[in-house]
């Protein structure tokens, strides 16, 4: 057989494959022809035929086949100076049909514990396909950015907004839950991994569970507030840098000790006969840092579109609020605005309080926040919101005059980890004329922002 046979035979293979993907995908009923013509072809290269199952995730085909796990990591990254392997890429198309398949195929009907267990797992192999780890696309707590000096590709250019997909795929499965009757089962809830999309659900049905369920859905949330916690614990310390306070004498302690320094200073007491060097002075690295009083008041908008955003706000500002000289308050709003400061400490319980949806209405939280601005040069107001008020232009003359005023103003449309927010482009303008542009994407650009402001 002719290498250019081979090469068509193995472009057959991957096309085979493929349509069998999208047959699955998008048509309910079974294909034979297709099914029976790609399990031919699993077999033919070496692969086991659990990988065409959409019922077996790819954590029970790994622990079968421990060998294929490297293969699924970066699966679908390509290296730009790759040479195309029409056998390797038949191998690929079925690795990367599996995948995509147990991600996107959700199928419809009510939806236990065990199968959004399932999928989870699987959207986890997906985002490690994509050279990610575990829960990064999603929004999840497993942090961004660069691991072990790997930096992570540019997604915004490999598969742009699947993120936001992925997410919106697990809030439908979790709204196809029987979820009060998963959380009264603590076995049935011992299967759940708490998501953003499942803090949600629980934040608004918090206040119809009791008992066990109760239990139960307190716990998961507190398991993942304390997860993204740690994220964002460590970006905020990246942040912290602060300037060093040169009025404040060094501590002469051995840990501070400057030795190069110390020598370099005592070079003139160095005896060649003795070839010694006699120290009259010990010099100490300087450690303090300039640290002003500053006071941060987190305004969040809690309707319904910005959940994501209320909990990545109440976690964040209880980080800043473990940090010295740094007084934060947190309002949250709707049509009416709540005062969340004396639990700001505490995320868990911040959120607790929290109620979810309703309206907008920001002038409420606005009178709430001025009261709380003592002297704007030491001040960062920091307003999450997607901007669809009700009194548009009455509201937006206050954040004006708050920024006037010398105080720090900061509009955000989301702090998500997906970085999916719809902002109202009214506001998105005169934010921009004023010299205060919407800051969108990311928690990691808040973060960054504060820090110019708050030195810690």
């Amino acid at each position: 057989m002719t290498d250019a046979t081979e090469q068509a035979n193995d472009a057959n293979r991957r096309q085979v494959l493929y349509w069998r993907l999208l047959s699955r995908l998008f048509d309910h009923e079974e294909q034979s022809s297709l099914e029976s013509a790609s399990l031919a072809v699993v077999q033919d290269i070496g692969l086991p035929p659990a990988l065409l199952d959409p019922y077996t995730g790819v954590d029970n085909v790994v622990q079968r086949h421990p060998d294929l796990e490297v293969e699924f990591d970066g699966l679908m990254v390509r290296d730009a100076g790759e040479e195309r392997d029409e056998a390797a890429e038949v191998r690929r198309a079925a690795l990367v049909s599996k995948v995509l398949l147990n991600v996107f195929g959700t199928g419809a009907g009510t939806v236990t514990a065990g199968q959004l267990a399932r999928w989870q797992s699987d959207a986890g192999w997906l985002e490690r396909a994509l050279g990610c780890r575990p829960g990064q696309l999603r929004g999840g707590r497993s942090g961004h950015g660069t691991s072990g000096g790997v930096q992570t590709p540019d997604l915004g250019t490999l598969v742009p907004d699947i993120g936001p997909e992925l997410g919106a795929l697990e809030a439908d499965l979790v709204k196809r839950m029987h979820l009060r009757e998963v959380l009264a089962d603590p076995a049935l809830a011992a299967q759940l991994t708490p998501s953003m999309s499942l803090i949600e659900q629980l934040l608004r049905d918090k206040d119809n569970l009791s008992g066990v369920a109760l239990a139960n859905a307190k716990s998961l949330i507190r398991r993942y507030v304390d997860e993204v916690a740690e994220v964002l614990r460590t970006e905020v310390e990246k942040a912290a840098v602060g300037s060093l306070d040169r009025s404040v004498p060094p501590k002469r302690v051995f840990r501070n000790l400057d030795l190069d320094r110390t020598i370099w200073k005592n070079l003139t007491n160095w005896s060649p006969e003795e070839e010694r060097l006699y120290v009259d002075r010990l010099y100490y690295r300087q450690t303090a840092r300039k640290t002003t009083p500053q006071r941060l008041i987190a305004v969040v908008d809690q309707s319904g579109s910005m959940v994501d955003s209320m909990v990545n706000c109440a976690i964040l500002a209880s980080i800043f609020a473990g940090l010295p000289k740094v007084d934060v308050h947190l309002i949250a709003y709707d049509t009416q605005a709540l005062d969340l400061t004396p639990w700001v400490g505490d995320p868990f319980e911040t959120l607790l309080r929290t109620n979810l949806g309703g309206g907008n209405d920001g002038m409420v939280a606005m009178l709430m926040a001025q009261a709380k601005i003592a002297e704007p040069a030491n001040t960062v107001v920091v307003w999450i919101s997607d901007f669809y008020e009700t009194r548009i232009e009455q509201l937006f003359e206050n954040m004006a005059a708050i920024h006037r005023s010398g105080a720090k103003f900061i509009p955000v449309g989301s702090v998500t980890s997906a970085g999916r927010g719809s902002v109202n482009p009214w506001f998105r303008e005169r934010f921009k004329d004023l010299g205060t542009p919407v800051i969108s994407g990311h928690i990691r650009k808040l973060v960054h922002e504060l820090k110019t402001f708050l030195t810690f």
